[in-house]
């Protein structure tokens, strides 16, 4: 849905109150994230947990979830994002800032009931033409990835595939099925 009614610079869409869900700013226009639901919850967490049990340990790159990221003249929450060790957003002080303006290299949007895919697939775009190396939509309802690389076709990924992101962080591969299995109740990592 569309919070301004009117046009907005980015400069005053970043002086706005952060407010749950959150809000993102591109072209102008200021919209509110999706609530999530349980089935994006389970799979927002197990991406995480994935990608820092795989890269922590080699210090190669570390997961967050919904971290504000402006670049490109946009202001979007990714639902998971990862940054490579040596592109850890840091402050003066070594520690992680509060603000952001630096580009993911994996922005991962996992699609909710209600959700416009054609809008997910229009932003996982933006994200590859925009500095993000591989951008990925997770749909839950049909158990595919699309996977969004800079100057490459995208890739639709089944649970019988790999998803394989060893071009951003070395040895971060997973079966897609993996991922998916965070849906069951009786799942228990």
């Amino acid at each position: 849905m569309a919070i301004a009614p009117r046009a907005m610079t980015l400069d005053e869409f970043l002086q706005l109150d952060e407010v749950e869900p959150a809000l993102e700013y591109h072209d102008g226009m200021v919209t509110q994230k999706m609530a999530p639901k349980g089935r994006h919850s389970a799979i927002q967490v197990e991406i995480v947990e994935w990608i820092n049990r795989t890269a922590r340990p080699r210090r190669s790159a570390r997961a967050w979830t919904e971290l504000r990221t402006t670049f490109a003249g946009a202001s979007h929450v990714p639902d998971v994002v990862v940054y490579r060790a040596e592109r850890i957003p840091r402050d003066a002080a070594g520690q992680i800032p509060d603000d952001v303006f630096a580009p993911p290299d994996i922005a991962v949007e996992i699609a909710s009931p209600g959700q416009s895919i054609t809008q997910l697939v229009r932003l996982c775009l933006w994200y590859a033409t925009n500095g993000v190396a591989t951008a990925l939509l997770v749909d839950p309802a049909d158990r595919t990835i699309l996977v969004f690389r800079h100057g490459a076709h995208v890739a639709a990924l089944a649970e019988a595939d790999t998803l394989d992101l060893s071009n951003v962080v070395p040895g971060l591969q997973a079966p897609v099925r993996e991922i998916f299995r965070s849906l069951s109740a009786d799942y228990w990592p």
